[in-house]
């Protein structure tokens, strides 16, 4: 993915995941890459994962060395196959490059490497040289074969109709490499296999090149849902692996993103919110626990009664039907605003119909935060918590970062909370604009979003981060006090 780089302790992390996932293969990098990149392989290999670990490799004895040296299992030998890149790219004929091919494969073999070989481009490659190619793997023993869409410009037929031809003429394994250009990388690969391939590459929230490749929950969930066929893969943990790549990556998961998305099982709609309520399956395709995640009702404008009454029953809160229609009221009104109501809000307007009182655990008395041109942006935060003082510092890549991180210093022993989205919401005109900053915070078991307004950008998301963690901790204790803690 553009932009994107992983140290070798990160890699590590995520290729152990993935091992407990159930993966089979696990493309770890590519040696020639860097020093880096080979310090990762060479430790993911010594992990002792069940998975076989694989090294990227160009058609180049180098590349292959380079592999060798980490000691892994096999190698991805990539090589492009479509005139457009044989003539603009590596500058070299068809039977220049069936020569290379020979060549990487057959060095690659005789050193003991299980070998992919790979057709780059392959979708746009003319069919028949496509055979060729791919013979040339097989005359050298390789043990199996990729095709390439590149640039993500099949259709799930077209595709369907090349895996099946050429399952007809090799009996290699086939593997299918899918890129998301025009939003077909998952539909592509699964009509892949059904044509013959028995091997997908994909990755973990559909990172990759330009618009991505084919995602990892998409295509195993359709695969299973669809089609029956059985992966190895543990569903159970599909929620829990996305959110550690997206931690580590720093690239967020849309909430509208299919199976691992922090929407794909919430619901707003009265009408939805109702159905679900009666039975699930009205308008859940599959059973959120099912992948790890959890239904979640977000009270917005278009929430229904219903499920306010079944989120108090959920929390154990006892409520009048008088009560419920003015808690409906006031969500409503904020709704209309235009504004998303957080769940910190939601719950401030169950507190204030029922009269409950809500105590601020922890309290901000001084904020100072140093930034400047030369300057490690750096906060010092003074809180009070159940009365007693402590004074903490952070440093960050920004004051809003420093901040967060001097609070995080201070609360991390008494909840584990930690920021897993923050935006500005929206922003009044003028240089003294008001600021509101939403922040969405988990403690890995639940999501609680949280909001701070003020014409301080970095006092906004303080006050956002401290609704957000107050709303855990006053939480855990009401939880506490109802099992006689």
């Amino acid at each position: 993915m553009p932009g994107l780089a992983l140290s070798p302790e990160q890699k590590l992390e995520i290729a152990v995941a993935l091992d407990e996932l159930g993966v089979d293969i696990i493309e770890a990098g590519s040696a020639i890459v860097s020093e880096g990149e080979r310090e990762a392989l060479k430790r993911i290999v010594r992990q002792g994962l069940k998975a076989e670990i694989c090294s990227f490799s160009r058609g180049v004895k180098e590349d292959i060395e380079a592999a060798l040296s980490c000691e892994v299992d096999s190698v991805h030998l990539v090589l492009p196959t479509s005139d457009i890149h044989l003539r603009y790219k590596l500058r070299k004929s068809r039977s220049q490059l069936k020569e290379m091919a020979r060549e990487a494969c057959r060095y690659a073999l005789d050193h003991g490497l299980t070998v992919e070989l790979s057709a780059e481009d392959g979708t746009r490659t003319d069919p028949q040289f496509l055979k060729e190619f791919f013979s040339v793997g097989k005359e050298e023993g390789v043990q199996r074969l990729c095709v390439c869409d590149t640039v993500g410009v099949m259709t799930p037929d077209r595709i369907q109709q090349l895996f099946s031809d050429l399952a007809g003429s090799f009996d290699l394994p086939l593997s299918v490499h899918c890129h998301d250009d025009f939003g077909m990388a998952t539909a592509n690969t699964v009509s892949a296999v059904r044509g013959g391939a028995r091997e997908v590459h994909v990755t973990v929230n559909g990172l990759g090149e330009r618009a991505g490749n084919a995602s990892l929950e998409e295509v195993v969930m359709a695969l299973h849902y669809f089609h029956g066929f059985r992966t190895g893969i543990r569903f159970r943990k599909l929620y829990q692996t996305s959110r550690l790549v997206e931690r580590l990556t720093g690239v967020p998961v849309p909430p509208n993103k299919a199976i691992v998305g922090d929407n794909a099982f919430s619901h707003e709609s009265g009408i939805h919110t109702h159905g679900v309520l009666r039975f699930p399956g009205t308008y859940e395709p599959l059973s959120p626990e099912l992948v790890g995640q959890r239904r979640r009702f977000i009270f917005g404008k278009h929430v229904g009664a219903a499920a306010i009454r079944s989120e108090l029953q959920r929390l154990g809160i006892k409520a009048s039907e008088e009560q419920i229609r003015e808690i409906f009221s006031q969500v409503k009104a904020l709704g209309d605003k235009g504004k998303m109501v957080t769940d910190a809000e939601w719950r401030a307007i169950v507190d204030s119909v029922l009269g409950r009182s809500f105590e601020e655990i922890v309290k901000l008395q001084e904020l100072t935060v140093v930034s400047g041109n030369r300057v490690t942006p750096t906060a010092s935060v003074r809180l009070q918590v159940d009365g007693k003082e402590f004074l903490n510092s952070g440093v960050g890549v920004g004051p809003v970062d420093a901040a967060i991180n001097a609070i995080r210093k201070v609360v991390e022993g008494m909840s584990n909370v930690r920021l897993q989205e923050y935006h500005v919401d929206a922003i009044s005109g003028g240089t003294n604009a008001v600021v509101s900053v939403v922040v969405k915070l988990t403690d890995g078991r639940r999501i609680i979003t949280a909001r701070g307004t003020s014409s301080d950008i970095i006092m906004a998301s303080v006050q956002a981060m401290l609704a957000g963690v107050n709303r855990f901790l006053w939480d855990r204790r009401m939880k506490n006090a109802r099992k006689g803690k």
